[in-house]
């Protein structure tokens, strides 16, 4: 297997954000945290019932943890906590410069009547002030493609579509989403 990081000594930290109810062992998310170099998950203390300020909180504790400059690697509901950590004013001007990027993956409608975490809605629409790729699937049941095309012109994403993946997690028949690595690869930064 070849390093996933080519620039030299440069070193990121991948954190994954997984969404409600966590991600299970055969998401992408899981793959990559047994496969890729400088990963490991941020977790938190309620997967079933999230409050997004407690996962804010928990977030914060993780990165001011972090020696490296981070990537957020962030899937559903997880997309919906590194968009509003990065656009809250509780986040430091320190955070937001050792966040290089959040690379987002299946962003849900938070703002659905029915969406089983009212806390983290609405959802921020500013500009992100770190580059970002949002990849989202024309069948997802949890957010319409065009919502998602709509966050990622807000957020000045990168944006990607694909065709028939649902949300895009381990019912998506991914595996180790070799596509999803290249795209990740255009956040980390060269040193």
């Amino acid at each position: 297997m070849g390093h996933f990081y080519s620039h030299g000594a440069f070193h990121v930290k991948l954190l994954t954000l997984p969404g409600l109810y966590n991600s299970g062992p055969q998401h992408w998310q899981s793959l990559w945290e047994t496969s890729l170099p400088n990963i490991e998950r941020v977790q938190q203390e309620n997967w079933d019932q999230p409050e997004l300020d407690v996962w804010m909180a928990k977030l914060s504790a993780h990165i001011d943890d972090c020696k490296e400059d981070v990537i957020l690697v962030a899937h559903s509901l997880g997309c919906a906590l590194a968009v509003h950590w990065v656009a809250s004013l509780k986040t430091s001007a320190l955070h937001v410069k050792q966040v290089k990027g959040l690379f987002l993956v299946a962003v849900p409608d938070v703002g659905q009547n029915t969406f089983p975490a009212p806390s983290f809605s609405p959802m921020p629409e500013n500009r992100l002030p770190v580059p970002s790729i949002l990849i989202a699937s024309d069948n997802d049941p949890w957010c319409d493609v065009a919502l998602s095309g709509h966050w990622a012109h807000c957020w000045g994403s990168e944006f990607h579509s694909l065709s028939a993946k649902g949300h895009i997690n381990s019912e998506s028949g991914l595996g180790n989403w070799k596509q999803g690595q290249s795209w990740l690869k255009k956040l980390v930064p060269i040193g």
